[in-house]
């Protein structure tokens, strides 16, 4: 169970990411409110999953579920450039991440 809210606190971190840029330094409040909520829900479901994965792999796998899933939304959503070498550099998180997890 630790696991999958560690995966959906990830998630949460990547909408929190997204609004935040969305709310163009918390001047649009919808987005602003947005954001401190998903925060709030993130950072609670990751101390939830902290009771039983370590903090190295828990803190390291939130954050790498984030960067990779803010990168994902980036080009998804908001049109940034798709580059080889940022193909490269997501591929070797989630590669960093898989290892992370198979040693916890």
């Amino acid at each position: 169970m630790a696991w999958i809210m560690l995966f959906i606190a990830g998630l949460f971190e990547v909408v929190w990411a997204f609004f935040m840029k969305q709310s163009d330094g918390f001047t649009r409040p919808l987005a602003s409110i947005i954001t401190i909520i998903t925060m709030l829900i993130s950072f609670w479901l990751l101390a939830l999953a902290m009771r039983t994965i370590p903090l190295g792999a828990a803190y390291t796998i939130w954050t790498g579920i984030g960067a990779v899933g803010a990168f994902i939304a980036g080009i998804w959503l908001l049109g940034e450039p798709i580059t080889p070498l940022r193909i490269l550099a997501a591929a070797l998180i989630v590669s960093g991440l898989i290892l992370m997890k198979l040693t916890s």
